[in-house]
Parts: C-alpha cells; structure tokens; sequence
C-alpha cells in the first residue's frame, strides 16, 4: 500500500512550471521539487493547501491511494 504524489501530472495540466509554483507559494524551490518527485514522506497540510489553492485543485487530484495488488 502507498501513497503516489501526482504533483507533476497536475503542474502539467495546468501548464504550471515548478518556477512559477514556487514564486506563488513563496517556498523553496528544492522543497517543492522534492514534493514533486515523490522523494518526501510528509507533506504539511500548509503546503498542501498552498499547492491546491495555486493549482485550483483538490487533495485528491495530487495524492493517490494505491492498494496492495
């Protein structure tokens, strides 16, 4: 069982570089990379509500619930 970011998938959609994320959000550009990649096991629910709000998306749309196959 795990949790997939999809924070790439969604910047694409929206067309979104991590650049312009992080100027919005005024946080760190390796923090937000990390978050990116997948590379972090805690994300703080500020930095979550910081992403959707500049996304306009939902949690849902960034974390991914997969179930053991």
């Amino acid at each position: 069982m795990a949790i997939i970011l999809r924070l790439d998938r969604v910047m694409a959609d929206r067309k979104m570089s991590l650049k312009e994320l992080t100027e919005k959000m005024e946080i760190f550009n390796v923090n937000l990379s990390n978050l990116k990649t997948g590379r972090v096991k805690a994300i703080r629910f500020s930095a979550l509500e910081g992403i959707c709000r500049e996304l306009h998306c939902q949690p849902g749309d960034i974390l991914e619930h997969q179930g053991d196959e």
